[in-house]
């Protein structure tokens, strides 16, 4: 992700990785885990018990 696209500014580059995190744990694809991304394999993940 750091790679992707140039950042003038190391700040500018910290300030998008949680964008990406969330993207990539969230709502990408893995093909290691039959198409799925990595949160919906772990139970209760924003942490509400209902």
């Amino acid at each position: 992700w750091a790679y992707a696209r140039p950042y003038q500014r190391e700040a500018d580059r910290r300030a998008d990785l949680s964008g990406w995190l969330h993207f990539y744990n969230h709502h990408r694809r893995h093909t290691g885990i039959g198409g799925h991304p990595p949160a919906s394999r772990v139970p209760n993940l924003s942490g509400q018990n209902s």
